[in-house]
């Protein structure tokens, strides 16, 4: 699924978002994120030994949270284009960002929104 314009206009102006694993939306975990081409991105600076990493890549799927945004959505391993993201993240959180390290780089996850199918996470 893609993500509105609208969607894409909340996330540009956020610095991180809230994300939680699977269904039960009770564990939510702060995180920065990035944009590429129109496509979300998560990273765990800590690496897949990240708890929350972890999550989200056995549930391969959850919600995030941004202000008033709040959407169901997919969580997959993606370690395609990771120089475009290591460059999203230098941009947007400096040079010294820790997540893109090799051990972050291996912890990528693609966030893709589930509701405009009018998928209902909780199923």
């Amino acid at each position: 699924m893609t993500w509105t314009a609208a969607d894409l206009a909340a996330l540009s102006a956020s610095e991180s978002l809230e994300l939680s694993a699977g269904s039960d939306g009770d564990a939510w975990v702060e995180v920065g994120f990035v944009l590429v081409d129109g496509t979300l991105f998560v990273r765990a600076f800590r690496g897949p030994g990240s708890r929350w990493f972890q999550a989200a890549s056995n549930h391969g799927r959850g919600r995030i949270r941004v202000g008033s945004l709040s959407r169901a959505v997919a969580f997959a391993a993606d370690g395609e284009g990771t120089a475009g993201i290591d460059e999203a993240y230098r941009a947007k959180y400096g040079a010294a960002s820790l997540v893109t390290e090799t051990r972050a780089r291996a912890a990528t996850l693609r966030v893709t929104t589930l509701e405009t199918a009018g998928f209902d996470v909780s199923t």
